[in-house]
């Protein structure tokens, strides 16, 4: 069986991984994989030491595709996979997530009859607004299996009318959290490097369209930060789109209390989360990762994808206001229920089994 993985941005590299390191340990002998990295998210840490921590060969294909507006780059996209399907012909198609290369592939699939797998299927913030909330529902539709991470995505779905090929079998992230756990540990001399000490400080990351592209929700959580810093010490890794939006709001005064990173390599962020005293965030990854950890979570945007996290009382949903994320971010301590609603760490397993056991048994024109 031969599968084609369509991978655009550094979230979905690290959960396509985790697919990987299952199809080579089970199913070397039965699948041959492909993966296609469209280019989305060029990202200089990306090179030959990030598959090497992560332990996957290098995309088969590097289409080069980034910038532009969303249409143009879903578009330069579509064509771009459409011509690696047809070369290929291959049995599936495995899409991550939410960004516009899981949108491209879904549509250059389904338009050549190729049966679509969506990982991380039935999220909705049900929030329009949002580009990938776009992605998602419309890969979702598209797609013949869909690998469902809690029985909140299974919900989502069956409200929508699919509950043809939909499966929860946990969220591959959290395979990811206890694979590289102790690996991590011997990158610890990264907060050394920043400055700070285990559970003294605090980490945040922000790059969403949403917060990044408004002056004044972006300059609301600098204030935060700046704020928060006063009392507990703040490592920003910093997106280049958010660093390119400072300079380009006049808003570089604003960082000069925080510690400003580029952003790290995959391991050193795993070791920062897992020791940070409190995380501050719009990555739905990075709120997940915080669970997993069990480091409370302030979570700067209006809603969540990961409502689970939110009503387990380790995360807090702030939206982009000063004062709600500097209260919610210093007085953390609330009740907190220790459980596991994104499976057992064996998500991996079940869509290789999944994508096994559906097999169409023939390549596709």
């Amino acid at each position: 069986m031969k599968i084609v993985t369509v991978v655009g941005a550094r979230p979905q590299f690290i959960k396509a991984a985790a697919v990987s390191r299952a199809i080579a340990s089970d199913h070397a002998g039965d699948i041959d994989e492909l993966i296609v990295h469209t280019g989305q998210h060029h990202d200089d840490n990306m090179s030959s030491v990030f598959f090497d921590e992560l332990g996957i060969p290098s995309p088969r294909y590097s289409l080069g595709i980034a910038g532009g507006t969303h249409g143009a780059m879903t578009g330069r996209m579509l064509e771009a996979i459409e011509h690696v399907l047809l070369k290929e012909r291959p049995d599936w198609v495995l899409v991550y997530g939410d960004t516009n290369s899981t949108l491209a592939a879904a549509l250059a699939a389904a338009k050549l009859h190729i049966p679509l797998a969506h990982v991380e299927a039935g999220l909705r913030s049900f929030n329009m607004l949002m580009p990938e909330e776009v992605n998602r529902i419309v890969a979702d539709r598209l797609s013949t299996l869909l690998f469902c991470p809690t029985e909140t995505a299974v919900a989502n779905l069956a409200d929508e009318g699919l509950r043809e090929g939909v499966h929860n079998v946990g969220d591959v992230m959290y395979d990811v959290a206890l694979y590289f756990a102790n690996q991590a540990t011997s990158r610890t001399a990264a907060l050394a490097d920043l400055g700070v000490r285990p559970g003294a400080y605090a980490l945040a990351t922000c790059h969403r369209a949403e917060n990044t592209d408004s002056r004044e929700r972006l300059a609301s959580i600098l204030d935060a930060l700046c704020t928060i810093a006063t009392q507990l010490p703040v490592v920003l890794p910093l997106h280049p789109r958010t660093r390119s939006r400072i300079e380009q709001f006049k808003l570089g005064a604003k960082l000069k209390s925080i510690t400003v990173t580029e952003p790290l390599a995959f391991l050193s962020m795993v070791a920062l989360e897992r020791d940070a005293a409190v995380i501050l965030t719009d990555s739905g990854g990075v709120q997940k990762e915080a669970f997993f950890y069990r480091v409370p979570c302030v979570t700067m945007r209006d809603e969540t994808e990961w409502v689970e996290t939110v009503a387990l009382g380790w995360n807090s949903l702030t939206g982009a206001d000063t004062d709600a994320i500097v209260n919610a971010t210093l007085n953390r301590e609330r009740s907190r229920t220790d459980a596991s609603p994104y499976g057992a760490g064996d998500a991996s397993r079940h869509i290789v089994a999944g994508l096994l056991a559906a097999n169409p048994g023939r390549n596709r024109p």
